[in-house]
């Protein structure tokens, strides 16, 4: 059986958005440690890795490990139910195998939600080469993204030494975005080799955008013609992390 309780239900809804960008369904690992989830979306463009600690909730109660799969987009509308300073709870019946969401404010909300099958499918944690490390505030980025977006549907992102570069281009108009290493936006840069990558700008910009709810700093791994990886900082060593697959470009 398991039992999770949260008082900060605007921190729990913004990491049940940022993870139904990418799933529609979604089976959880408990265990008496911590909460994980590991999957692609259908497309198997992009992934998500999340896990919460068990110190992140006001009490969790996990008697054995169990794998639970339920739909995101019908738990969030539940959890939108709840106030920010609103108590959530999630548990299981173990009887009907429904999870139970409790919400305790003002008033005492109880609703059920079926389980679904949990799928068997382990997805593994990409190996790959970083060349460079980007660390950005997630609003910078969010900016940077977003000016991209006025003239194509991907972008280009490459770095040097100094500076790490958005270059978009779309039949009529073309972007150049600089972040230079230090700068209020652009925290820290590492680069073993200069690197670029091309990446679809609807993927980013819906993970920036649901992610930037939960953290201010995005810190984004890359190589050429490799996946890139956006690990958004979380309280009490909590982790959101995405996995964007490249655009090939033919030349």
């Amino acid at each position: 059986m398991f039992k999770l309780k949260m008082s900060d239900a605007k921190l729990l809804r913004d990491m049940v958005t940022a993870i139904s960008i990418l799933v529609d369904e979604a089976t959880f690992k408990i265990n008496p440690e911590t909460l994980k989830l590991r999957a692609m979306d259908p497309s198997r463009v992009a992934m998500i890795d999340f896990e919460w600690p068990k110190t992140i909730f006001e009490e969790y109660i996990c008697t054995e490990p169990t794998k639970m799969c339920i739909n995101i987009s019908e738990l969030l509308k539940l959890i939108k139910r709840a106030g920010r300073n609103e108590v959530v709870e999630l548990s299981l019946d173990e009887k009907t195998g429904r999870l139970q969401v409790k919400i305790t404010g003002k008033y005492t909300r109880n609703f059920t939600m079926p389980t679904l099958e949990t799928a068997e499918e382990e997805v593994p944690t990409p190996k790959i080469t970083f060349n460079i490390r980007a660390k950005a505030t997630t609003e910078g980025l969010r900016q940077a993204i977003e000016d991209a977006q006025l003239v194509s549907d991907h972008v280009r992102i490459q770095a040097d030494s100094e500076k790490l570069i958005f270059n978009a281009s779309g039949d009529l108009m073309g972007a150049i975005i600089e972040l230079q290493k230090g700068s209020d936006t652009l925290l820290d840069l590492e680069v073993k080799e200069p690197s670029k990558a091309t990446f679809s700008l609807s993927y980013l910009s819906e993970i920036i955008k649901a992610a930037s709810a939960t953290s201010e700093i995005v810190t984004l791994d890359f190589s050429s013609d490799m996946p890139i990886r956006l690990d958004f900082q979380q309280v009490k060593e909590g982790k959101l992390t995405f996995y964007l697959a490249p655009r090939i470009e033919t030349d």
